[in-house]
């Protein structure tokens, strides 16, 4: 396959082509698949995610730019996104008596003070941050966002997310770390 074909065939289909999208569908439906079904380890599950895929590239064809991602690599992310989406979705509505035991949630009093004065250098950690250091990192682990929703939110490329929050962790484990 011509790298450029799925790319030109994405320009075609922002543009509303369905004889573009049967084309493109045609020539990565397989490639997308493959992803999804690593992913989600059902072949039914995985259809259904490629379908999802296929849905979101014809919404958002248009959102496609050829100067950060190549064409494929654009359409894998979308088919990795919808199994990824699926798997979430198959954790929430997973039946109660599936769910663990929960921890005994009983602390000491010598437990809450180590855990405040934890706290409170974590806390003074994170201010030590740069402002997009400390938001992506309270945006990913205290609101439990993924790191496609706060690149989202951000308006951030996915790469530049990740890096923003793993430069952050490396300076709070330095900060953390006993003395």
């Amino acid at each position: 396959m011509d790298p450029e074909r799925p790319k030109a065939l994405l320009k075609q289909v922002s543009l509303g082509s369905r004889s573009a999208f049967s084309e493109l569908y045609d020539i990565t439906n397989a490639k997308l698949f493959g992803v999804t079904l690593r992913i989600l380890h059902d072949r039914a599950e995985a259809e259904e995610a490629v379908q999802d895929c296929y849905l979101n590239v014809w919404r958002r064809a248009a959102k496609y730019d050829a100067g950060r991602a190549s064409a494929m690599s654009w359409l894998i992310a979308v088919a990795r996104n919808a199994a990824i989406d699926r798997l979430r979705r198959r954790r929430e509505t997973a039946p109660l008596e599936s769910a663990p035991e929960p921890a005994d949630e009983s602390h000491s009093a010598e437990d809450l003070v180590v855990f405040a004065g934890e706290a409170d250098r974590l806390h003074d950690c994170l201010g030590a941050l740069s402002g997009k250091e400390s938001e992506f990192v309270r945006q990913a682990f205290m609101t439990g966002q993924s790191y496609p929703e706060v690149a989202r939110a951000a308006d951030k490329p996915l790469g530049t997310v990740k890096s923003v929050i793993r430069r952050a962790l490396m300076k709070l484990r330095d900060c953390l770390e006993p003395s």
